[in-house]
């Protein structure tokens, strides 16, 4: 970047760039290099929650997210792929909580006024959400694969027509507060990483309780959809190892 030119931009006001607005007291406010032109390799989202408000489960596949807590308190909540468990690390002013890019996260606020800063090592953070795969998924492939009631999934999931960003959205007509045995619980070490070695994913064949025939969901009466399944050419076993991508993801 040629820093002599009249375009250089060194200072940037975060408030006139609104990301998402719920109400006046839930919204997000985002820079980037797109406001900053000598940002590089940074960015970050401004969080502000009331209790009970959740910024929705997303991934972020270009960078890792630091969400640091400026007032009020929150759990941040994350699945890790290697270990396949859900974590909830409550935080509070001047605490911090890690997501490493492409981990399926969360964040809940826990008290009213709660500010957040999620920062980020990329110039532009890039995220998919919870909303948008639930509601542009067809509810026939979501029904077939997981062996649930088409219309059931698609009477659930029918109101959610636009990504969320902050939930339970405004016009949910069901939205209070969650109870508190409701909210994530933190773990009994809450500011410690559980005793596993990173970045090792060790893949066993299923026990027999966990290998499944093609089954009749006795619930719904459902039977798998032979135009679904792969020609047995295409098809790879469970018990055979697969390459994994990204932070341990399958694809």
């Amino acid at each position: 970047m040629d820093y002599t030119l009249p375009t250089t931009q060194f200072t940037y006001d975060v408030n006139q760039n609104q990301l998402f607005k719920k109400d006046e007291n839930n919204y997000i406010n985002s820079l980037s290099i797109k406001q900053l032109n000598t940002l590089g390799n940074a960015s970050l989202l401004d969080i502000y929650l009331s209790t009970g408000n959740v910024v929705e489960p997303h991934i972020h596949q270009n960078a890792t997210e630091l969400v640091y807590c400026i007032r009020g308190s929150a759990v941040v909540s994350l699945i890790n792929p290697f270990t396949n468990e859900l974590l909830n690390f409550p935080i509070s002013p001047g605490q911090v909580a890690n997501v490493p890019q492409g981990w399926w996260h969360y964040e809940i606020a826990t008290l009213d006024n709660t500010h957040l800063l999620a920062i980020f090592d990329a110039p532009v953070p890039e995220a998919i959400f919870g909303s948008d795969i639930l509601r542009l998924t067809p509810a026939n492939v979501l029904a077939h694969t997981y062996c649930l009631d088409e219309n059931k999934v698609k009477e659930t999931l029918s109101p959610i027509q636009k990504t969320v960003f902050i939930g339970p959205p405004a016009d949910c007509a069901t939205q209070v507060s969650p109870a508190a045995e409701n909210m994530p619980k933190p773990n009994s070490q809450p500011n410690a990483q559980p005793n596993a070695q990173p970045y090792v994913q060790m893949q066993y064949a299923p026990s027999p309780e966990h290998i499944y025939p093609d089954p009749i969901n006795s619930s719904y009466g459902h039977t798998p959809n032979t135009a679904y399944l792969p020609s047995e050419s295409d098809y790879t076993p469970y018990t055979v190892q697969r390459p994994l991508i990204g932070n341990g993801w399958r694809y």
